[in-house]
Parts: C-alpha cells; sequence; structure tokens
C-alpha cells in the first residue's frame, strides 16, 4: 500500500529518470500529473474570452509536445515541473493570442487596469498579450521577481510551493509578490 508521500515522490523520481534520458519515464509521469495540468488549463481558459477557438484539452495537449522537446531541462521537482508547465501554457496562449492580433491589424490595444488582487480575469487577447509585454519587461530588470508571479498567479503555486521552486524564503516571495503586483499596475496602468 503506497502512502501519500511515496504518491507525492514518484513523480520528482520520474522526472528526475525523464531529465537523465529515460524516455519511459515520461509516460510514467502523464498519467500522475495530467488531472493538474488540465487544471491548470482550466484555469488558464476561464480567464479567456468565452468565444476562444482554443480548449482545455488542446492546451494540455500542445504543452505535452512543448514539455517533451525540452530535453535538456533539469527537473528539480513537482513544483518545478508544475510551474514550467504553467508558462508553456501562458505562452502558448500568448502566442496565439499574438496570431489573433496580427489577424485583425485593427486599433490599439484596450487600456488594461489591474485591482489589488493583482491581475484581473483576462478577458480579450489583448489583455493577455499587455500582461505578458509587462512580465517581459519586468523580468528584464527583476527576474526572480517575474518568476514569483507566473508561479503565483499562472502557476497557482502557494507560497510555500513557490519559495520551494525559487529555493527562496517565504517572505522574500512575500515582498516579490507585493513589489511585482504595484510594478505591474504601473506598467500596465500607464499604456
Amino acid at each position: 500500500m503506497s502512502t501519500d508521500s511515496d504518491r507525492s515522490h514518484r513523480p520528482t523520481e520520474l522526472l528526475l529518470a525523464w531529465s537523465s534520458g529515460d524516455a519511459h519515464a515520461f509516460d510514467q509521469l502523464v498519467p500522475m500529473v495530467h488531472a493538474e495540468l488540465r487544471r491548470l488549463a482550466q484555469r488558464y481558459m476561464a480567464r479567456e474570452r468565452p468565444d476562444h477557438t482554443l480548449q482545455a484539452s488542446a492546451l494540455v495537449n500542445e504543452a505535452y509536445l512543448r514539455l517533451i522537446d525540452l530535453k535538456q531541462m533539469q527537473w528539480q521537482n513537482r513544483a518545478h515541473f508544475y510551474a514550467m508547465s504553467a508558462r508553456v501554457m501562458r505562452r502558448i496562449l500568448v502566442d496565439f493570442a499574438r496570431a489573433k492580433r496580427n489577424e485583425k491589424r485593427g486599433g490599439d490595444a484596450p487600456r488594461v487596469t489591474l485591482d489589488e488582487a493583482l491581475l484581473p480575469p483576462i478577458e480579450t487577447s489583448h489583455d493577455l498579450v499587455a500582461l505578458d509585454d509587462a512580465l517581459h519587461a519586468l523580468a528584464a530588470v527583476h527576474p526572480r521577481k517575474s518568476d514569483v508571479v507566473e508561479l503565483r498567479y499562472f502557476g497557482g503555486l502557494s507560497l510555500e510551493e513557490t519559495a520551494e521552486a525559487l529555493h527562496v524564503s517565504i517572505d522574500t516571495v512575500k515582498r516579490d509578490w507585493r513589489f511585482a503586483r504595484l510594478w505591474l499596475l504601473r506598467e500596465i496602468g500607464g499604456r
């Protein structure tokens, strides 16, 4: 009989094996992480407009394809895997939004505002593109603070999981989170 501890360590073991070149480890890992990746995808898609043509299952499938291509990734643990998965999903949606925006070629992107809870639901592809641009700008000057936003907001990680993934204290994550919220509010609000 396996314990909760055994089940939580098994994905980490498979990630490490996959990093070491064991292709079968990924096949064993997928069923263990699929539900969490689906939850992440549904969370992303809930922020998109209702008529979005991309579905959560397609987002998960595309994320799997891109994750497989990360052959040189040195996975640290489950939190690191989920954080990277969230980043990949965000990248897919941003690429999709940029392609849609380029198709339309119309007008300026609408003004995006952020409330005190950091980020409101992303209602249009322009919002996601603006947020992505702001996160890239933040990453250029404060990479760890940008990572905190990705892990907390997009990855859904707790303060503790974020601290573990970044190898910093929970207090550091809290400070970075507060700073990033204000920085993004100013960056996106100034457009």
